[in-house]
């Protein structure tokens, strides 16, 4: 049965349709260009920047040039990438320069969509950044675009985590465009509102952003703050003492776990025996408020933080795992001394506490932007939370080519060993067939856990998870090669394109480096494309990516991310989550 709802957008469109509809006029605009553009030499495509700079000064405002810009902007990414904008890719940098989230399903091309409205807006010189998830897909889109926009003669400069020279930073932010993560951004903001002159200052304003995997920045990670800290003079014996005592209570008996809200409570009989351990009177007594916080972090720290799932232990050091990406978090601790809860917990050095100097979460730091939009594949569900927090807009942008991956139903175990059988009797048979498989888990003990069942098999594989991320170009490379098998946490999720039949620039760069072997890498790309293409054929006869999920994410916009991998651009593919 159709609702109201329904029966409305059957006879006059979603909201989506609606404003696309109106887009289309505009788009006819910039394809009646096309043939012009593509009739220019070089040198003429590139004096439009100078020229549009000067129509900029002259009064002319940034949506009069935009047919023209959006024309240029594609025939340059036809020379330099050998990538035309489709239409719908047009229609996207339109809604992003207006200042509304694009929802484009995955594999629509949304780096390339960017060049077009990042491009317009780095016209008046005020500096457009570019926000990405992580380190890699910054500097990969950096390299990749900045093609574009070097032709056209405008500076690209990008922000990573491990830079921490001021010049440079200095440098990247003044370029037309900068490229960089949300975390960068935002702690680059801080660090420059504690100096003492102006000239250190490594930001210059905030005129336009884009923010690919807007919801991950937006939604998920809204409240998240930002925390500069420094030391604080704490004795960190305590800790020691206190995670001794810890292990000695009782489940049920001594406190009580709250899984799903993550909490643990003492009950009266837990309290008696640490009074009695700790040699504590009372331990509600004003006086003893600090001890008691501390055992509740220890508790915490033993019965509710998993080591592989939480965090990772490094070196030493105790690193957090992002929840909603799967990725280590080097430098970020956990506040209230739960970190060092923690580090008690694994017998490790327990640095002390430290004491906020500077805070600011993204939802404050992105509300300082003039101008802000974003992209994603997965945005149409939280529409009203961006409408009300952010007043951006979402459309949906339609797909290029229909998606014809199969999404089968969940299958649903009673227990978790009978799940994993049946999981590995579906990669037992479709490793028989060559069809490569995506692998997601929750978590980097569970995409262990898959790995040695696979081992045990002798089924070879590849696992990616925050403890070998360092290898996650090269293993993305080859995900959608024949009887390929790749178990990811929630890592492979956001920004990973997958090819079938692999990636022939990831696989020649493996054999020679384009830097210092240009010839080499030239040959070995040369080889790889007509393998990788003939690959391809084969997968796509054998029905694509396939992505077996081994149990559903808390947001079920993670769950369509990991889909999203499989049945890019019109592909066939599979998906199906398994479940106990």
């Amino acid at each position: 049965m159709l609702g109201i709802e329904g029966i409305v957008r059957k006879l006059v469109g979603s909201h989506s349709d609606r404003e696309i509809k109106k887009l289309r006029p505009l788009v006819a605009r910039i394809n009646e260009l096309e043939p012009a553009m593509q009739a220019r030499t070089d040198d003429e495509l590139k004096a439009f920047t100078p020229e549009a700079r000067q129509r900029i000064e002259n009064g002319e405002s940034l949506d009069d040039l935009l047919p023209e810009a959006y024309a240029v902007v594609r025939e340059v990414g036809r020379r330099t990438l050998g990538m035309r904008h489709f239409d719908v890719q047009l229609i996207g940098g339109i809604v992003l320069h207006r200042g509304n989230v694009a929802e484009m399903k995955t594999g629509e091309g949304k780096t390339l969509v960017a060049t077009l409205p990042v491009y317009l807006n780095a016209l008046t010189g005020k500096g457009v950044h570019v926000v990405t998830v992580n380190d890699y897909l910054a500097s990969r889109d950096a390299d990749w675009m900045g093609k574009i926009y070097n032709f056209l003669g405008l500076s690209v400069g990008k922000i990573l985590s491990a830079d921490r020279d001021q010049r440079s930073k200095q440098r990247a932010y003044a370029a037309d465009i900068t490229y960089g993560t949300n975390n960068e951004f935002g702690f680059d903001y801080l660090r420059d509102n504690m100096k003492f002159s102006a000239d250190e200052f490594v930001q210059r304003g905030h005129h336009f952003a884009i923010l690919d995997e807007v919801d991950s920045i937006l939604i998920d990670e809204a409240r998240t703050p930002l925390i500069i800290s420094g030391p604080a003079n704490v004795d960190v014996e305590r800790y020691y003492v206190i995670d001794s005592v810890v292990p000695m209570l009782q489940a049920d008996i001594d406190y009580i776990v709250d899984e799903k809200a993550r909490s643990v409570t003492l009950t009266d009989a837990g309290v008696d025996r640490i009074e009695e351990k700790l040699g504590v009177d009372n331990l509600y007594d004003q006086h003893n408020m600090e001890i008691l916080h501390h055992v509740m972090q220890a508790l915490k720290a033993h019965t509710i933080f998993k080591r592989d799932r939480d965090y990772v232990v490094q070196g030493g050091k105790v690193i957090i795992v992002d929840e909603h990406t799967g990725r280590l978090m080097h430098g970020r601790r956990w506040s209230d001394g739960l970190h060092q809860a923690v580090e008690a917990k694994e017998k490790l050095k327990v640095e002390p506490e430290s004491q906020t100097y500077a805070t600011i979460t993204f939802q404050n730091y992105f509300r300082m932007y003039e101008k802000l939009s974003g992209m994603t594949g997965t945005a149409e569900t939280e529409k009203e939370e961006f409408r009300n927090i952010y007043n951006l807009d979402v459309l949906v942008i339609p797909t290029n080519k229909p998606v014809i991956r199969v999404d089968h139903h969940d299958i649903v175990y009673k227990t978790q060993s009978e799940k994993f059988r049946a999981v590995m009797a579906e990669l037992e048979e479709l490793h028989a067939k060559g069809q490569p498989v995506l692998v997601g888990t929750t978590s980097v003990e569970k995409s262990e856990i898959v790995s040695r069942l696979l081992r045990h098999k002798g089924i070879p594989h590849e696992v990616l998870n925050a403890r070998n991320h360092s290898r996650e170009a090269e293993i993305v490379a080859q995900a959608g090669r024949k009887g390929q098998i790749t178990i990811s946490t929630n890592m492979a999720g956001r920004g990973t394109d997958i090819k079938l039949g692999g990636d022939p620039e990831g696989l020649a760069r493996m054999e020679a480096d384009p830097e210092t072997d240009p010839e080499g890498y030239a040959a070995a790309l040369e080889r790889q494309k007509a393998r990788c293409e003939a690959e391809r054929q084969e997968v796509l006869a054998l029905g694509g990516l396939h992505i077996l999920g081994t149990e559903r994410h808390e947001s079920r916009r993670i769950d369509n991310q990991l889909r999203g991998r499989s049945g890019r651009q019109g592909d066939p593919g599979s998906s199906r989550f398994y479940l106990s």
